[in-house]
């Protein structure tokens, strides 16, 4: 027996609960098979991005501009920052309101569970899920639309922080948004009607180019917009730029755009998040 499980065998005779980061860890693990147990779930959740672009990449063919690159190759980031931002801040806008409306969050309150342990489950199933989902898009994009996989690491870099910032920003988000919902039947209403005006004027399913800038402006308040022109600046050649608001990638801005949104959402979390709903007092 190793020097550690000797050590966890002390610990759960002496009566003394595992940490939160172990115990997030299994409750990821919980997560995960639960959503995997719902095939209708799952099923469209990672096909819902990839039937959206199909759909738009092949009614939007032709090149854009003098860019050398075409209408299909913008969706491809488009749809992965969408997807990012489905399976972070819908995911979790809807699913704790829904689990706060069943008194779940009452009941795992009420437990030595480290309320900590409950975010970092959540956590762990939304990373995995992003993971998965951004990879089946673009492994479609690369496949079928013509985006070429970075050949530098610089690039690469560029990726992981951008998925990483944006992906927790949008998380943060979706967790005080779940707040909001009087009810679990009011939830879906209340998380995906903004989500769906969001990625309108964010450049997911119109260009950036053809937006007004009044609607650019106020998408980017949001962190999509962020998300969606790194993501085309890691996935699409320098030429593409000129389509940006600003003509360029802005990799800097996106860094701090998403960092104030990962504070800020903290902050956020920290003023609205309530173990039970207003109606129970």
């Amino acid at each position: 027996m190793t020097t550690t499980a000797v050590r966890a065998t002390a610990r759960e005779s002496a009566g003394i609960m595992p940490g939160a980061w172990r115990i997030g860890l299994l409750r990821g693990a919980l997560e995960i098979k639960q959503f995997f147990r719902l095939r209708e779930q799952v099923v469209f959740t990672f096909s819902f991005p990839v039937v959206f672009l199909f759909l738009f990449a092949s009614i939007f063919r032709d090149r854009v501009g003098h860019t050398g690159v075409t209408a299909s190759q913008l969706y491809v980031p488009a749809m992965m920052a969408s997807g990012i931002m489905s399976t972070s801040f819908q995911s979790l806008g809807i699913s704790i309101a829904v689990e706060r409306d069943e008194k779940v969050l009452r009941r795992l309150r009420g437990t030595p569970m480290p309320p900590a342990a409950y975010f970092l489950g959540k956590i762990w199933l939304v990373l995995f899920t992003a993971v998965l989902e951004t990879a089946i898009l673009l492994a479609v994009g690369t496949a079928f639309y013509g985006v070429h996989l970075p050949s530098d690491a610089g690039r690469w870099l560029d990726f992981g922080w951008i998925f990483v910032l944006g992906l927790t920003g949008c998380a943060l988000l979706g967790i005080a948004i779940s707040s909001v919902p009087r009810s679990a039947k009011s939830a879906s209403s209340v998380v995906v009607l903004p989500f769906l005006v969001i990625q309108f004027i964010s450049g997911v399913y119109i260009s950036v180019d053809t937006i007004p800038g009044w609607m650019l402006d106020i998408g980017a308040l949001f962190p999509l917009k962020w998300l969606c022109q790194g993501l085309r600046g890691v996935f699409l050649p320098d030429s593409a730029k000129v389509l940006e608001q600003a003509g360029s990638w802005e990799f800097g801005r996106i860094a701090l755009v998403l960092a104030a949104w990962c504070v800020g959402g903290s902050a956020l979390c920290l003023l609205t998040f309530r173990w039970k709903n207003r109606r129970d007092g």
